[in-house]
């Protein structure tokens, strides 16, 4: 039993490590992205760093060696990961053009209301509870970004 909620509270805390990670390294893309497409047409920097992306994450494939796991991937998942990879894409064309003519200071908050979108989403999609928590939140991280927008 011990053994098991020690288990537990290392998943939590590891999920919450790369979640926090995910947090720092999307910062630094905001950063980075606004330095970068100085001068640069939005679309172009789109793609550049798209191409490094997509090595990056066939380089862990091949890296942890899971790259005969595409054959398992059923047709199911093929479509909705391709949807999914042009949600990304219009995202980051999007938030590309936003960076080019924007403040940092203000897309980046514009763009986080993705979580009170993602929020009600599930709920509306994938029937996840959505508890009186989840609304404040929903609520605050509303007020916070009209606050910082404004």
């Amino acid at each position: 039993m011990a053994a098991l909620r020690a288990a537990e509270r290392g998943k939590v805390i590891m999920w919450l490590l790369f979640a926090l990670l995910s947090a720092v390294f999307a910062a630094l893309t905001s950063i980075l992205a606004k330095v970068g497409i100085e001068g640069v047409n939005s679309n172009l920097a789109t793609a550049v760093r798209t191409v490094v992306v997509v090595i990056m994450a066939w380089g862990m494939v091949f890296l942890t060696n899971t790259q005969s796991g595409v054959f398992q991937i059923s047709r199911k998942s093929w479509i909705f990961l391709i949807l999914s990879g042009l949600a990304t894409g219009a995202s980051w064309l999007c938030y590309y053009r936003a960076l080019q003519i924007g403040e940092v200071s203000k897309v980046v908050p514009v763009d986080k209301l993705s979580v009170v979108i993602t929020l009600v989403l599930g709920f509306v999609f994938l029937h996840e509870q959505f508890s009186v928590k989840s609304l404040a939140g929903c609520i605050l991280i509303g007020a916070g970004t009209l606050v910082m927008v404004l």
